[in-house]
C-alpha cells in the first residue's frame, strides 16, 4: 500500500513561495499567479516558471530563512507516524521545493520513504529565478505510477491526497482519491472528501489503510 500525498494546501497550510516571495516583496503578484493555477486556469508548468521568475537574485540565505517557516499542518506527523508503523509506503509529491519540505519534516521529526520534488537553482549565491525538477512538465500520476512500480505495489492499492488542480492527475488514477479540502475544480475527482487529520485518520482507518 502507498499513501502519496500533495505537500502545499494539504500536508501544510503553507505555500512555501509565499514565504519566499516575502523575502522579494512580490507577494501579491505569487499569490495571484498561484491561485490561477490551483484553479486550473493556466497550466502548472508555467505558473510554476512564472512564480520562479519573481524570485531571480534572492540571496539563498534569505531562501533558507523562508524554507525554515514552513511547518507541516495539526495532525500531519501523527498520520504519517502511524502509517510508517502500519508499514504503509509514505511519499510527498510536489511541485513546491525539496529544501522547503526537508525543513518542515525536520521540525517535525518525521520521515517519509520517498520525495518528488523540485529544486530552486542558486548561482553565486543566489537564486537563478530558474527551476529545476520532475514536476514540472512531469505529472503526478506519472510520480505515482513509477513509484508503485518501484515498490511492486498495484496502482489500485495507492492513495492520494491533494487539493489542487496539479493533483488531479494522480487523483485519476489512485485507488483512493482523497481531496484535502479541495478546490472546486478538483472536488469531482475525489471518492472522499476530508478538512482535517483527523478525518483522513478516520478514512484510511475505514478503507482498511490502517
Amino acid at each position: 500500500m502507498i499513501v502519496a500525498f500533495d505537500f502545499d494546501g494539504t500536508l501544510s497550510r503553507d505555500e512555501m513561495t509565499t514565504f519566499l516571495a516575502e523575502k522579494c516583496g512580490v507577494v501579491e503578484k505569487m499569490d495571484a499567479i498561484t491561485e490561477r493555477a490551483m484553479n486550473g486556469e493556466i497550466e502548472y508548468a508555467q505558473s510554476l516558471r512564472e512564480r520562479c521568475a519573481l524570485l531571480e537574485g534572492l540571496d539563498d540565505e534569505e531562501a533558507e530563512d523562508a524554507f525554515s517557516q514552513v511547518h507541516l499542518r495539526p495532525g500531519a506527523a501523527d498520520v504519517i507516524a502511524t502509517l510508517n508503523d502500519a508499514g504503509v509506503q509514505t511519499a510527498i509529491l510536489t511541485g513546491g521545493f525539496e529544501r522547503g519540505v526537508g525543513a518542515a519534516l525536520d521540525d517535525a521529526g518525521i520521515t517519509v520513504d520517498r520525495i518528488v520534488a523540485n529544486r530552486l537553482p542558486v548561482k553565486k549565491g543566489q537564486l537563478t529565478g530558474d527551476v529545476e525538477g520532475p514536476l514540472i512538465e512531469g505529472t503526478k500520476d506519472d510520480a505515482l505510477a513509477d513509484l508503485a512500480g518501484d515498490v511492486g505495489v498495484p496502482m489500485d492499492s495507492t492513495v492520494a491526497v491533494g487539493d489542487g488542480a496539479n493533483d488531479l492527475p494522480m487523483l485519476e488514477v489512485a485507488g483512493l482519491a482523497v481531496g484535502f479540502d479541495p478546490k472546486p475544480a478538483v472536488e469531482p475527482a475525489c471518492d472522499v472528501v476530508v478538512e482535517s487529520m483527523d478525518e483522513l485518520r478516520d478514512v484510511l482507518v475505514a478503507e482498511g489503510v490502517l
